[in-house]
């Protein structure tokens, strides 16, 4: 699978934009603030009908117009289709194949599939549970696009539940406006279990599938390190004793929302669902696990750039990455959750397409040179960096010159 064409109208700081990729490794090069970026935020955005940078759609439409574009042909198994999406500030976006328009946007979710690496990753590993948790639905829904109706339906449902348990604690005990509530909440109470039941069921299986290709992943870009080094697992909110099915799933939730239910009242929240899950990150021999640190004073190492030299594991215990790992470690454990992603991605039988934008210069050499090795094979490869030296060598291919809002072939 591999993007061929891309045309921008009014997307981020492009009235107008159209360029010819083919597959292989494709370098867009250009200063800060050139809009280098926008080129492959574009294309991820198609894949997921999301920016991997900013969390609504208005920062994406150009200031002063009304609607921005994006529509690229992609090709897959040597079959062409345009994919398009207009975004509408304040309106329902709309999507089209090959110019038919579809009944829904999200209907084009997981039509190409992007794996993007950038700065911003060390979120998944320093960020708060909601980073990790994004990362596991994102991916889920590239592999099964019609979860994203599912996590859809959930926030939905969450909200509306929310505003009622507000509005039953902030009553008064025993009146009319409270029993109204408490009995409406009822409803939402069963909706919640049943569309988090299936949020649940596809986290936990998704993470048992991940596991063994993080370990791998790790193990190839962390100095000395092994495949049992880095571990990831699961954590909900409530016990789920042995249950796995959706139905057993639903049961359990509605038994702990019933059990949270004055919590939930004197807070007016709901305590109860993936939604206060955790995707728990573990080294077995990180930079806190190997000296004896505290945490502060693995925080302290965090602020090092240097501080990223990983020893072999000696069967110590296992620590959360979050507090413990050094900054190499971080790097190289968040390197390891993407490219985990992308062969997870490729054993459902497709290639996607790589994104590494400006992710070099935030490597030190070894990790650079061992980065482009992995991913240098891929059938399409989009790299974005500030100066041409920022790309190994691994990576030569096409190269653009972004700047001034101009995109041109690079063809010396």
């Amino acid at each position: 699978m591999y993007v061929s064409h891309l045309t921008l109208h009014d997307f981020r700081s492009y009235p107008a934009a159209d360029v010819a990729l083919e597959p292989g490794v494709t370098a867009f090069i250009g200063r800060n603030g050139q809009g280098k970026t926008n080129l492959v935020e574009a294309i991820d955005y198609l894949s997921r009908l999301a920016s991997h940078r900013v969390a609504s759609d208005a920062p994406l439409i150009r200031a002063g117009a009304e609607q921005a574009i994006v529509r690229a042909a992609v090709v897959r198994d040597g079959r062409t289709a345009v994919l398009e999406v207009e975004l509408n500030p304040g309106r329902s976006n709309r999507a089209r194949i090959n110019r038919s328009p579809l009944p829904r946007a999200r209907d084009l979710v997981g039509l190409v599939r992007t794996v993007v690496f950038s700065p911003e990753d060390l979120t998944l590993v320093k960020g708060d549970p909601s980073d990790r948790r994004k990362f596991l639905d994102d991916l889920l829904v590239l592999r099964t696009p019609r979860l994203a109706g599912v996590r859809s339906d959930y926030d939905r449902v969450l909200r509306q539940r929310n505003s009622l348990l507000k509005t039953a604690g902030a009553a008064r005990r025993g009146s009319s406006a409270q029993e109204g509530a408490l009995s409406t909440l009822g409803v939402w109470d069963s909706h919640l279990a049943t569309t988090g039941a299936e949020l649940l069921a596809e986290r936990l299986a998704l993470v048992e599938q991940l596991r063994p290709y993080v370990g791998s992943a790790y193990a190839t870009v962390a100095r000395g390190a092994r495949r049992d080094d880095a571990d990831i697992e699961y954590r909900p909110s409530l016990e789920l004793g042995g249950a796995r099915t959706q139905p057993e799933l639903a049961e359990a939730l509605l038994a702990e929302v019933e059990r949270r239910r004055k919590d939930e009242l004197d807070r007016g929240i709901s305590l109860v669902g993936p939604h206060r899950d955790e995707l728990l990150l573990t080294i077995g021999h990180g930079a806190g696990a190997s000296t004896g640190a505290s945490a502060d004073e693995a925080a302290e190492a965090d602020a090092d750039p240097g501080a990223g030299e990983e020893a072999p594991t000696s069967g110590g215990p296992r620590l959360p990455v979050k507090g413990y790992a050094s900054h190499g470690e971080s790097w190289s454990f968040a390197l390891a959750l993407r490219l985990a992603s992308y062969d997870l991605l490729r054993s459902d039988g497709d290639d996607p397409i790589l994104i590494l934008d400006d992710v070099f210069a935030e490597l030190d050499t070894e990790r650079r040179a061992q980065l482009a090795e992995l991913v240098a094979g891929a059938e399409q490869v989009l790299v974005t960096a500030a100066v041409a030296a920022d790309v190994p060598a691994a990576l030569a291919g096409a190269r653009f010159l972004v700047g001034e809002g101009k995109v041109r072939r690079d063809d010396a």
